[in-house]
């Protein structure tokens, strides 16, 4: 692999910073991932971290940290700013030629291989505790999520008849709202709160219009609080064409959740799918499930 200059001179600006640092200091990381992240902070592992990647926005120590950019788009150059000693990052991590480089160079590269699933989750707190060399709170982290996702499961082994007809959107602000087909993350956190995707017949995400919309029929909506911001709030939301014509959007049935909590497939995730869980099956008040838990209906 041919190492352009500015990368050799970068290299030495890391050997420079490194040997001016105390030998007992944490080695300056970047860390990149938000679920990466957020198992670093939950095993109180942060020291030494000097940077992350955009998608990385919780907890607040984190999101007050630069960002080298998106994590399956990164810049060597952008990463070397911070003079890196090494990197912790998620199997979405790229492009893998930037990884390749950055190794060459002499940072270390500590890649995390389990990606967004929740059976992987447990050994994915493993994972990131082994490369920090906090073994022993990484078991009990693992043991708590392990408990979070038993917990999911039975309650969804509980009520196998009722599973209502949901629909996923995704949205940003300015593209165009798309639903969650098969293999997305969005299908995933639907069949882990024990409820059918209404739009599992396409894969990926797609643009859906009314007369789909009204053949689905879909009887509730999962929107991220982020994506409910993009479409222009709730009433925007129940003006999308064909969406007041499903069940759905005739009982208002709208559920929130937090982009990272829910999606992320970090320690957050199982509790989130317990309060989406929740949401979905208990007639409870909406006001009862706080934005905290991660997921929460509202009030139609």
């Amino acid at each position: 692999m041919r190492i352009p200059s500015w990368l050799t001179w970068l290299a030495s600006l890391i050997l420079l910073v490194g040997h001016m640092q105390a030998s007992a200091a944490p080695p300056r990381t970047v860390v990149i991932g938000s679920d990466v992240a957020e198992i670093l902070a939950a095993l109180d592992g942060l020291e030494g971290v000097v940077g992350r990647d955009d998608t990385s926005q919780f907890p607040a120590d984190i999101a007050a940290l630069p960002s080298v950019g998106y994590l399956r788009q990164l810049a060597a150059e952008g990463i070397l700013s911070l003079a890196p000693e090494r990197l912790i990052v998620a199997a979405a991590a790229g492009p893998h030629e930037v990884l390749g480089q950055l190794e060459a160079v002499g940072v270390e590269v500590m890649r995390i291989e389990q990606g967004a699933s929740l059976a992987a989750l447990p050994d994915k707190v493993r994972a990131v505790a082994r490369a920090i060399g906090r073994d022993a709170a990484g078991e009990a982290l693992a043991t708590e999520v392990e408990t979070d996702l038993a917990r999911l499961e039975a309650l969804r082994s509980a009520t196998p008849g009722t599973q209502p007809r949901t629909m996923f959107l995704l949205s940003h602000s300015g593209m165009t709202p798309m639903a969650a087909g098969r293999d997305t993350a969005g299908q995933a956190i639907i069949e882990a709160a024990g409820a059918r995707n209404a739009f599992a017949g396409f894969t990926g995400y797609k643009a859906v219009g009314a007369e789909a919309l009204v053949n689905e029929a879909p009887e509730e909506v999962i929107v991220t609080r982020s994506g409910l911001e993009g479409i222009g709030g709730e009433t925007q939301l129940w003006q999308l064409p064909g969406l007041a014509m499903t069940p759905a959007g005739r009982e208002r049935s709208l559920i929130v959740c937090d982009d990272q909590a829910a999606l992320g497939f970090g320690p957050r995730t199982p509790l989130a799918l317990l309060a989406l869980h929740r949401a979905l099956h208990e007639a409870t008040d909406a006001t009862s499930h706080a934005a905290e838990e991660g997921c929460w209906r509202v009030a139609p």
